[in-house]
C-alpha cells in the first residue's frame, strides 16, 4: 500500500515538474519571441534542401507508386525472389520519377526562357512606339469625351509628377543600394538552385525509404498512445494524405488543362506573347480562387503595351475562363475533395496566404479542410456526449434548448410560449382584479 502511494507521489511530482517546465518554456517563448523566431528561421533555412526534397517526393509519389507497382507485377512473372523484384521495382520507380521531373522542368524552361527573352527584346524594341500608341489612344478617347478628360488629366499629371520625383529623389541617389540588392537577389537565386539540386537527391531517398518511415511513425504512435487513440490518429493521417494528395494532384491537372485552353484561345484571338501568357495563367491557376486574376495582371500589362483593345478582350476572356474553371472544370476534376464551403475557401486563402505567401495560398484549402474536419469531429463528439443533435439544421432557427425536456424551441415556438405566458399572466391579473372587486 505504501509502495503504491509512493508511486503516486512520484507521478504527481513528475507531472508538477513537467507543468512548471512547460510554463517556464512558454514564458521564455513569449519574452524572447524574436530570438525564438530567428532560431526557427535559421533551422528552416538549414533544412530547406530536405523540405524541397519532401515536397518533390510528395508530388512525384503518384508517378513512383504506379511505376513501381507496374514494374513489380511484370517482374514477378519472371523473377521468383520477392526481394530482387522489390529492389528493381524501386529502382524503376525512382528512375521514371526523375525522368518525369526533369522532362517537366526542361519543357517549362524551353518554353518559358526563350519566350521571356523574346518578350524582353520585343519590349525594348517597341517600348517607345507602344507608349506612343497608348498615348494616342488615350488622347483619342479624351477628344471624344471632354468631360472624362477634365477628371482624368489632373490625376494623370499628379502621377507623372510623383513618378518624376521618385526618379530624381528615390531611384538615382539609391542606385548603389539597388545594385547591392540585385546582387543579393542573384546570390539567393543561386542558393535556391543549390537547395533544389540537393532536394532532388533527398527526394530519391524519401521515395525509397517512405515505407520504412511510415512503419517507424506507426511504431512511435502505438508506443505513445493507447490502441483506440492510435488507430484514430493513423486514420486521420490517412484522411489528411487523401485530402492533400487528391487536391494537389487534381489542381495540377486542372491548371494544365486551363493553360492548354488559354494557349489555343489566345492563338484564336491573335494575341501577342501567347506561350508566355498561357504559362503564367496556367501556373498561377494552381492558387484557388485568386489564381487566374493574379496571372491576368502581368499578362494584361504586356498585352496592353501592344494593343489596349486586345487587352480588354483578354480580360473578358480571363473572366469567362475563371467562371468555366470554377463552376464546370474544377468541380469535375476535384469533386468535393475538401468539403469546404466557398466562404471558408476564401478565408483560408487570405489567412495562409498572408502568413506563408505563395506556398500558403497553394496549401491553404487542403490544410484548412483538415482543420475544419478536426473541429467538426470534436464538436459532434461533444454534442453526442450531451445527447444533443449534431445536425446543423436543428440549430438554424433555435431559440434555446429546454433544460428539463431536452426539446429544441425555435423562434416560432418561443413566440407561442411567450403568448401563452402572457395570456396566463392576463388571466391571473383578471382573477386578482375580480377578487379585489368582491
Amino acid at each position: 500500500m505504501r509502495r503504491v502511494r509512493f508511486k503516486n507521489y512520484i507521478y504527481w511530482g513528475i507531472t508538477a515538474l513537467a507543468v512548471i517546465a512547460c510554463s517556464v518554456a512558454f514564458g521564455f517563448f513569449l519574452s524572447r519571441f524574436d530570438l525564438v523566431a530567428g532560431a526557427v528561421e535559421k533551422v528552416v533555412e538549414i533544412l530547406m534542401p530536405v523540405i524541397y526534397g519532401a515536397v518533390l517526393a510528395y508530388l512525384m509519389l503518384p508517378v513512383y507508386n504506379k511505376t513501381r507497382a507496374f514494374a513489380e507485377r511484370r517482374l514477378a512473372q519472371i523473377i521468383k525472389s520477392k526481394n530482387i523484384v522489390n529492389r528493381i521495382g524501386k529502382a524503376v520507380g525512382t528512375l521514371v520519377s526523375l525522368i518525369v521531373l526533369f522532362a517537366i522542368v526542361a519543357g517549362l524552361c524551353r518554353m518559358i526562357l526563350p519566350e521571356i527573352y523574346n518578350s524582353i527584346m520585343g519590349l525594348q524594341a517597341t517600348m517607345g512606339e507602344s507608349i506612343n500608341n497608348l498615348n494616342l489612344w488615350v488622347e483619342r478617347i479624351f477628344e471624344e469625351n471632354s468631360t472624362l478628360e477634365q477628371y482624368v488629366m489632373p490625376v494623370y499629371e499628379q502621377l507623372v509628377t510623383e513618378f518624376q520625383n521618385w526618379l530624381t529623389i528615390d531611384l538615382v541617389p539609391n542606385i548603389s543600394k539597388i545594385i547591392s540588392e540585385v546582387s543579393t537577389g542573384l546570390f539567393n537565386v543561386v542558393t535556391v538552385l543549390k537547395n533544389i539540386l540537393i532536394g532532388i537527391i533527398v527526394m530519391v531517398y524519401f521515395l525509397n525509404i517512405k515505407d520504412t518511415l511510415s512503419a517507424q511513425a506507426k511504431k512511435i504512435v502505438y508506443s505513445l498512445l493507447n490502441l483506440k487513440s492510435a488507430n484514430r490518429m493513423i486514420s486521420e493521417v490517412r484522411l489528411t494524405h487523401k485530402v492533400f494528395g487528391g487536391f494537389i494532384t487534381g489542381k495540377l491537372l486542372d491548371s494544365l488543362i486551363i493553360g492548354i485552353m488559354c494557349f489555343f484561345a489566345l492563338q484564336f484571338l491573335n494575341m501577342p506573347y501567347i506561350l508566355l501568357v498561357s504559362v503564367i495563367v496556367g501556373v498561377t491557376n494552381v492558387i484557388p480562387f485568386f489564381g487566374p486574376f493574379i496571372g491576368a495582371i502581368p499578362s494584361a500589362f504586356l498585352i496592353l503595351l501592344v494593343s489596349p483593345v486586345k487587352c480588354l478582350y483578354f480580360l473578358i476572356f480571363i473572366l469567362v475562363l475563371q467562371q468555366f474553371d470554377g463552376n464546370i472544370l474544377g468541380p469535375k476534376i476535384l469533386g468535393d475533395s475538401t468539403g469546404l464551403p466557398s466562404f471558408w475557401v476564401l478565408f483560408s486563402i487570405l489567412l495562409f496566404g498572408g502568413l506563408f505567401g505563395f506556398v500558403g495560398m497553394i496549401i491553404a484549402v487542403p490544410l484548412f479542410a483538415v482543420i475544419y474536419r478536426f473541429i467538426s469531429l470534436y464538436v459532434s463528439k461533444s454534442l453526442a456526449k450531451k445527447n444533443l443533435s449534431v445536425r446543423t439544421g436543428d440549430y438554424l432557427s433555435l431559440r434555446y434548448i429546454d433544460e428539463e425536456k431536452g426539446t429544441y424551441v425555435d423562434k416560432s415556438g418561443c413566440k407561442e410560449e411567450l403568448l401563452r405566458e402572457a395570456s396566463a399572466e392576463d388571466g391571473q391579473q383578471n382573477g386578482r382584479t375580480e377578487a379585489d372587486r368582491e
